[in-house]
């Protein structure tokens, strides 16, 4: 049978192989995962200039595929406050993202996650500096473990837990 293909009692010929692969590879090209929809928008990051964690969570977020924007400014609680993020919540630095503001050291998965579900909030925080979040990794210390904090007025519940940047 020259030019035609018996597998499993199915009979095609090289044409309709060759077309069924075709179809397959394009179909795996276009494939995505669900939570990379598209490209991620665009972090505002407003931190105070003499701050070096601040800069290393920048680092974290751009490495994560967030193009950044930083504006460094010497006072940064008018803004936090015009925000509303809680004064229990504030950290070193605060961005904006999506239509969400983004306090402290949250780690850029917890971020994607607040993007691809967008549940009515604020946003997220990582009250404090734990050691061992995003932009506070100290050699030869354990991360701690701490909390993603999803907050809107009035409200504060537990949006994940991490150590470190594994989330637990």
């Amino acid at each position: 049978m020259r030019g035609n293909l018996v597998t499993h009692g199915f009979t095609s010929t090289r044409r309709a192989l060759m077309l069924g692969m075709a179809q397959m590879a394009a179909g795996l090209m276009l494939w995505r995962p669900a939570n990379a929809a598209g490209p991620l928008p665009k972090m505002t990051v407003t931190r105070d200039p003499n701050c070096g964690c601040c800069g290393a969570w920048v680092t974290h977020v751009k490495a994560a595929g967030f193009p950044v924007e930083v504006i460094e400014i010497d006072d940064v609680a008018p803004l936090k406050t015009k925000l509303g993020v809680p004064d229990a919540l504030a950290s070193c630095h605060t961005a904006e993202v999506g239509g969400y503001v983004v306090e402290g050291h949250v780690p850029a998965e917890a971020i994607k996650r607040l993007l691809a579900e967008r549940p009515k909030a604020i946003g997220l925080a990582v009250a404090g500096m734990p050691v061992g979040s995003p932009g506070m990794e100290i050699r030869g210390q354990a991360p701690d473990s701490y909390e993603v904090t999803i907050f809107s007025a009035g409200r504060q519940n537990v949006f994940a837990r991490y150590r470190g940047l594994e989330q637990i």
